[in-house]
């Protein structure tokens, strides 16, 4: 009788890897400003017109704002961010007739989070409340 332990036929058992942590591609929306806005905001909101018959839009981003127009330059919108920074304070203003954008409104106060998919719809929501979209 001995103290060592008798010899099994059993391997040891392996720990298990472990499964290498896949690195999580930031958010659109986690970009920094003015990155997200050119490269991402911009293109969707185009192609959101596009899908509703805006052919002739021109959009042009600079001084935390998005200004959009078609319709050789009839029908305006402006898209304003307060700080760089998309889920900061936001206004929308909307001009027919190539006058200027004068009447500035709240836009998305209610929204904590804003998400690429949310700043595109709710401009195509609000200038469709307008009736440049779609016949009444």
């Amino acid at each position: 009788m001995s103290d060592s332990p008798e010899p099994t036929n059993e391997t040891p058992a392996k720990a298990p890897r472990p499964k290498p942590e896949k690195v999580k591609e930031p958010a659109v929306e986690e970009l920094p400003f003015n990155e997200f806005i050119p490269n991402h905001y911009l293109p969707a909101l185009s192609k959101a017109m596009e899908k509703r018959g805006i052919t002739d839009l021109t959009l042009n981003f600079s001084d935390r704002q998005v200004q959009g127009k078609w319709a050789n330059g009839l029908r305006s919108f402006v898209v304003y961010f307060a700080k760089e920074d998309i889920n900061a304070q936001k206004a929308f203003a909307c001009a027919d007739f190539g006058k200027t954008p004068s009447t500035i409104e709240p836009f998305l106060v209610d929204e904590r989070k804003s998400t690429l998919d949310l700043l595109v719809f709710a401009v195509i929501q609000r200038l469709n409340a307008q009736k440049w979209l779609m016949p009444n």
